[in-house]
């Protein structure tokens, strides 16, 4: 029941026709196009760049009589494309076809140069008549330019007593970008348009927040949840639209306890995802699943799975084109309880989902992550430690064992992963190994969770970080792709806050493939720009700042906190310096006082920039009562 449509792989990474397809302004002209074609006898359809196939799954081509499929590249020759033999494109004139619809945009040279071979009369068409509005390119000579399709999808609602809010800032401008439009269209939970509008920005790192209540009330709406689709004009350097979500709810008797954060959707849809955890003693565990494309998702084709149990229970109903549904994830897999992890069969309908805990009135919002086909077990990684020392790793933080309960899950998050050998060690805020736990070599299917702050006595009521890391003196398989998900929970009040990631290799000059990743330019990545959004009042602001390193690398870090206000001007900095594995936990309003805080205003926010060093941080907010959030930060 998948899309038969290519969306990312991580050797070519996107597909720009994926977007260019799907995209919400280009839906109406495609159907527009098909019903065109239907309205022909017969049509031949031309296929250069194989994109006939995604074309036809997004929008269907069952009215249409195809007179034949004809393609330029001899390899493909003799091929199927849609249930047809490909046949050479200097036949077209024989097809008799009396449409031609060529599935390429920028299309006029190629049409041009088939007009020797084009059938009397037929009435040439191309996806050039799905083009998005010329205003919403950035390279409008070339449309399929990845940096035309800088989009993304947010769960985006507002109740009246429980708010969203999108915090970002225009990282394009330091690429080189003159100006941005922000183009930004609201779906309500039936794939409805309720609301559209567009957010301008000039050649600076002005922040971008867009909040719920504002959009309420600009646009009179009433109660919303559904998902925000953003797209950004005048994009440079990055084609990835990156944002923090923060969730929050209204004080007093009639509010909603929520206070919980999450980071952007990942936009380009996956086939699995995995890490939904399943609901514990007094949870509720919702999954949010909304359609990411212009056309239905049939019933029966998202399923949900107990990790390493192949008995699938499938959503029963459809979902509409852009529309969303709340998912009891207890409604499909009653007997499913924490800490069993559930994996989603998506079929590439969904960009990555979230999901929402519910105890008492306490709610958390976190996201799944793309489970992989495409990975096998790595030969190589036992044998990778004598030179890269730790390998890829997974930092998190233990927050202060008086305050709070940490916790780590690991994830299984390959097709492939029958089984992972690691273990986790635990540092203080100095860098110095305090402990280390050998999980062996887990199955698949565990159900094991490990309560941090109860293996990190030698921390007292201070903090640290864990990290995983492969261990292979048991033997077992590994593949690089090492995920946990990690829950904290406020001793006090209750409230929780959960996040998820993978493992990288940091802080080496040594190169492995890809890592350590950088933003931009080869590997290694070994320079740290992350964005930390800044609560407003009453919100303080939480970042824990982790210095992993897979070898030993530069004694301290020589890391710069630059608090911005809204505009992108300067207000502030100060300097800290972070030991090689070790951590320091912030707060907004210890790093700057009340004066330099009101110069910095609303709206105002804070990079991370390090020249010497790859930083991996952890931001939040703290509200009052013990309700806070957590989740890892972006960087660009």
């Amino acid at each position: 029941m998948a899309l038969r449509i290519e969306t990312f792989d991580n050797i070519r990474g996107g597909n720009t026709l994926y977007k260019a397809l799907t995209h919400p302004h280009a839906a109406g002209p495609g159907r527009a196009l098909v019903a065109a074609l239907a309205a022909r006898p017969t049509t031949a359809i031309v296929d250069p760049l194989g994109g006939a196939e995604g074309f036809a799954e997004i929008f269907g081509l069952a009215d249409i009589d195809i007179a034949g499929i004809y393609v330029q590249d001899v390899a493909r020759l003799g091929g199927t494309v849609l249930g047809q033999q490909a046949t050479p494109i200097d036949r077209l004139v024989d097809s008799g076809a009396r449409s031609v619809l060529v599935v390429a945009f920028d299309a006029e040279r190629l049409i041009a140069q088939l007009r020797p071979y084009l059938p009397a009369e037929a009435q040439v068409l191309s996806l050039d008549a799905m083009r998005i509005p010329e205003e919403r390119l950035t390279n409008r000579r070339t449309y399929l330019d990845p940096l035309n399709f800088a989009t993304n999808f947010a769960l985006f609602r507002d109740t009246g007593t429980l708010h969203t809010r999108l915090v970002t800032v225009n990282y394009w401008a330091g690429y080189g970008s003159s100006e941005i439009a922000c183009w930004l269209t609201l779906f309500d939970g039936n794939g409805a348009v309720i609301a559209e509008w567009c957010q301008r920005d000039g050649p600076h790192a002005t922040a971008l927040t867009i909040d719920s209540r504002q959009v309420r009330q600009q646009f009179g709406l009433g109660d919303f949840a559904g998902q925000l689709f953003i797209h950004v004009a005048g994009a440079a350097g990055h084609d990835v639209v990156k944002y923090a979500l923060d969730t929050f709810g209204e004080a007093g008797p009639a509010g909603d306890g929520g206070l919980s954060c999450t980071h952007d959707a990942n936009a380009w849809p996956a086939e699995r995802y995995a890490g939904l955890p399943a609901p514990a003693t007094g949870e509720r565990v919702i999954l949010w699943v909304q359609n990411s494309h212009p056309v239905p998702i049939p019933p029966g084709a998202i399923t949900l799975n107990t990790m390493g149990e192949e008995r699938i229970v499938a959503m029963p109903e459809p979902i509409g084109p852009f529309a969303s549904r709340a998912v009891d994830v207890a409604e499909l897999l009653p007997d499913v309880a924490w800490p069993r992890q559930i994996e989603l069969r998506a079929g590439k309908h969904v960009v990555r989902p979230r999901y929402e805990i519910i105890a008492d009135r306490h709610r958390r919002i976190a996201h799944v992550n793309v489970e992989r086909a495409d990975l096998k077990p790595n030969p190589e990684l036992p044998e990778l430690g004598k030179v890269l020392g730790k390998g890829y790793l997974l930092p998190a933080p233990i927050l202060p064992r008086n305050e709070w309960q940490s916790l780590v899950l690991p994830t299984p998050m390959a097709v492939s992963q029958a089984e992972l050998p690691i273990a986790a060690i635990i540092y203080d805020s100095a860098g110095n190994e305090v402990g280390r736990h050998p999980f062996g070599r887990l199955p698949r299917n565990h159900v094991t969770a490990l309560p941090l702050d109860e293996i990190a006595g030698a921390l007292g009521d201070g903090y640290g970080h864990v990290e995983l890391v492969y261990d292979f003196g048991d033997g077992g398989p590994g593949d690089g792709w090492l995920h946990a998900l990690f829950r904290y929970r406020h001793r006090q009040s209750g409230h929780a806050a959960e996040t998820s990631f993978g493992a990288h290799v940091f802080n080496t000059m040594l190169v492995y493939r890809d890592e350590p990743q950088s933003y931009s330019g080869r590997p290694p990545g070994l320079s740290t720009r992350l964005f930390l959004r800044l609560g407003e009042m009453p919100y303080d602001t939480l970042c824990h700042l982790i210095y992993p390193a897979s070898r030993p690398w530069r004694p301290e870090s020589a890391t710069e906190i630059i608090l911005y206000d809204a505009a992108g001007t300067e207000i502030a900095r100060t300097r800290l310096a972070i030991p090689c594995s070790g951590s320091r936990l912030l707060r907004y309003h210890a790093l700057f006082d009340e004066a330099v805080r009101e110069r910095a205003g609303a709206g105002a926010y804070a990079i991370i920039r390090d020249s010497t060093c790859r930083l991996f941080g952890y931001h939040g907010l703290l509200g009052r009562d013990g309700a806070f959030s957590l989740d890892h930060m972006f960087g660009f």
